[in-house]
């Protein structure tokens, strides 16, 4: 007798690339508990987690591809971001502490500033953040109370540009919150971009709402549990705040709970993406096909030799490559060293 709950496990997706639509007020690992849930494996690896406060794609690698969640963190990123002008919190968003105030600048101040960081620039990385200071984590010093020293570091902000504007309801120049598109490199933070921003236009500011819209070529209305989400407004933000305000100090955890689960787990079992040729070009790899007979020198780690494949991997102008078997399984990934030549990065057994 069969059992289909076996034949359905069988099924499962276990070497792939989810793309997942983080819903605000989660923490990403409950994100990944959900993927994890669906999927029955435990072996997934991010590439770059979102605030809790934050929403948006999350590029997560599982089974044998977690080896590529670092190369995927590399990736630039395009966020859309609330910036609330007039205070600025200890964690430059709106579920820190309130430190500062300053009057709210004029939309013409505001431009001059974001148009002052983009390119490359200089940015001081949040107080509360994972980056480890010491050999703690900065956010772990912060919550104790002790002063945190983060140096500055290089980033570069490819591109900015205002999508609306709310102007304070008493004077019409004043502008009261902004929603701002960032196209960034890897390492930039956009509450820092934020609070600089706000200083720059000699006000102060945080975020209400950050939405991460695209991490390299992939996008997040390709991610499973996109239509979940609403749509991304200065006044849809102003509401989620007022509702965190609203539930914390009470026992109510919806505004933490993930929303229609079992449509998620659906979501990402359909969503799932193994490795394709397409995928890993979309990785930015160059892609090398095995020659007939050469997969097990190649699952053994023998000397790489253009014999070995389609085409020469010297040749190529890409730092990585794909490599796969001539049943289409991918098999592995090699990275060009300093000399110019490709070696293992690692291989799928």
């Amino acid at each position: 007798m069969i059992n289909n709950s076996e034949n359905k496990m069988d099924c499962l997706p276990k070497d792939c690339i989810v793309l997942f639509a983080k819903q605000a007020g989660l923490t990403s690992f409950s994100s990944l508990y959900t993927i994890k849930h669906a999927l029955k494996t435990k072996k997934v690896g991010h590439t770059g987690t979102l605030d809790s406060f934050a929403e948006g794609l999350l590029v997560v690698c599982c089974g044998a591809l977690t080896r590529l969640a670092g190369k995927i963190t590399e990736f630039d990123k395009t966020y859309q971001a609330v910036i609330q002008f007039g205070a600025e919190t200890d964690t430059l968003e709106y579920t820190g502490s309130l430190v500062r105030t300053a009057p709210l600048p004029t939309r013409e101040s505001v431009e001059r500033a974001i148009d002052h960081f983009t390119g490359e620039i200089m940015q001081v990385p949040p107080a509360f953040s994972a980056i480890h200071v010491d050999g703690k984590r900065a956010s772990d010093v912060a919550r104790s109370g002790a002063a945190v020293s983060i140096p500055a570091r290089k980033v570069t902000v490819y591109s900015s540009k205002i999508l609306d504007v709310k102007y304070a309801d008493d004077n019409s120049h004043a502008l009261d919150s902004a929603l701002v598109e960032f196209s960034v490199s890897k390492g930039t933070y956009i509450r820092s971009l934020a609070r600089d921003i706000g200083n720059f236009a000699s006000s102060a500011a945080h975020l209400t709402g950050l939405f991460r819209t695209k991490v390299g070529d992939f996008k997040v209305n390709e991610a499973a549990g996109f239509e979940l989400l609403e749509p991304f407004t200065i006044e849809r933000v102003k509401k989620n705040v007022a509702k965190y305000v609203a539930l914390k100090n009470s026992t109510d955890t919806d505004f933490k709970s993930v929303k229609n689960e079992a449509f998620l787990h659906g979501e990402v079992i359909k969503k799932s993406l193994p490795m394709t040729r397409s995928l890993a070009k979309q990785c930015g790899f160059s892609v090398l096909n095995l020659n007939c007979g050469k997969e097990n020198w190649f699952f053994n780690g023998g000397k790489l030799s253009s014999s070995l494949f389609d085409v020469s991997p010297f040749s190529l102008k890409t730092e990585f490559a794909a490599v796969f078997t001539s049943h289409n399984t991918f098999a592995g990934l090699l990275q060009k060293n300093e000399s110019g030549y490709f070696s293992y990065s690692f291989v799928c057994h």
